[in-house]
């Protein structure tokens, strides 16, 4: 069995749940972050056959990882295998000298900073607790605490938002000069409370937001910054290579309520439950857990649906079967996609389409063979 070299851990703990957010998440539970902590570690050690001795990544996600009691949160870091790339995701108003000093001396090389809007109003409709100025103010403390990596996290569609306020939570964010941007269109489901608070004003703002996209990649590429995921945007050298790994298919082990994992053929998910997650582990048990075989044709597929969001060139024989030949013939006529040998990428225009380019170059299969996980 070859050994996983990334891993990801999540820490559900927030100061509150956004009204947006559908990730596993609890708010406060302070008197419960030491017995997490014991689960993830017992969850690591009943999975640590599973990893190679030295990893390529650490990433921790959440949640809010950086609200986690300081002690838990150094005990937890400290017991994780070493990796090269170890990024822990923050939001500003947690970011305390205290809290920087700590990430700094167990071996965090990356941060990953949920700033979402420099604009008050915005910040108010997404329920963040932090203002521009906590942002500023986190960035300034991780730069004087010697992080040289650090990630800002926007996101555009928001109601309300214009493409002047864009363009001045763009400005605010290069004024920074972090070395990596993720910029995401907000995706707010179903049924969610703030669907329920915005939904008219989503519906009106759905039509806008691809003149959005084009003004983040115009604005941040102009400032010299690498196009290189649909969403993604950075300096030289400065990819996320946790993100990286995923997009390119490779397997990766996850910890942690509600995680997922993809090793050797099989997807599980970790069920979302933290009180049923906190008694199997402190039995001795592996948590509850969904499982998903991966057929050779849906991990096709994956590599195909991901492999095109980069800016980097796919192999057609690591996606034979998964494409339909007289669609790719059609989009690279049609101007969206370039072959480079026997690989293709999506051209600029293709890259604007995101996921419609990509549906339409998908090969028909049979319905029990389609599974693409999100």
């Amino acid at each position: 069995m070859t050994a996983v070299s990334h891993l990801y851990v999540h820490v559900p703990f927030c100061a509150h749940r956004c009204g947006y957010c559908d990730f596993v998440t609890v708010s406060g539970r302070r008197g419960q972050h030491e017995a997490y902590v014991d689960a993830l570690l017992a969850e690591l050690e009943l999975e640590r056959s599973r990893l190679a001795a030295a990893l390529d990544t650490v990433y921790l996600g959440g949640g809010t990882p950086t609200f986690a009691e300081p002690r838990p949160l150094e005990r937890l870091l400290r017991s994780l295998p070493p990796a090269a790339e170890v990024t822990v995701e923050a939001n500003p108003e947690t970011v305390t000298p205290a809290l920087v000093a700590l990430l700094r001396r167990v071996g965090v090389t990356r941060v990953s900073l949920g700033a979402q809007s420099f604009e008050p109003r915005l910040l108010a409709v997404l329920e963040r607790r932090a203002g521009a100025d906590d942002v500023r103010r986190a960035f300034a403390r991780l730069r004087d605490g010697g992080f040289d990596n650090v990630s800002l996290d926007l996101l555009y569609g928001i109601p309300g938002q214009s493409a002047a306020d864009l363009e001045r939570d763009l400005g605010c964010a290069l004024a920074l000069a972090p070395e990596h941007v993720s910029c995401y269109e907000l995706e707010a489901k179903p049924g969610t409370r703030f669907t329920h608070a915005h939904g008219a004003e989503l519906a009106r703002q759905a039509d806008s937001t691809e003149g959005y996209f084009e003004l983040v990649v115009e604005t941040l590429t102009a400032a010299g910054y690498r196009w290189y995921e649909t969403s993604s945007f950075c300096l030289d050298g400065r990819r996320s290579r946790h993100n990286l790994a995923t997009w390119l298919g490779r397997d990766y082990l996850g910890l942690g309520v509600g995680a997922v994992s993809t090793v050797a053929g099989l997807r599980w998910r970790n069920r979302p439950g933290l009180a049923a997650y906190l008694r199997s582990l402190d039995a001795g048990r592996l948590p509850p857990r969904e499982l998903e075989p991966i057929s050779q044709v849906t991990r096709r597929v994956e590599r195909l649906m991901l492999g095109l969001r980069l800016d980097e060139p796919l192999r057609l024989a690591d996606v034979e079967g998964a494409y339909d030949a007289g669609a790719l013939a059609r989009l690279e006529r049609l101007g969206l996609l370039e072959r480079l040998g026997d690989r293709v990428r999506l051209t600029a225009r293709g890259r604007f389409l995101g996921g419609g380019a990509t549906v339409e170059l998908l090969a028909e299969m049979p319905a029990n063979e389609l599974v693409v996980s999100g």
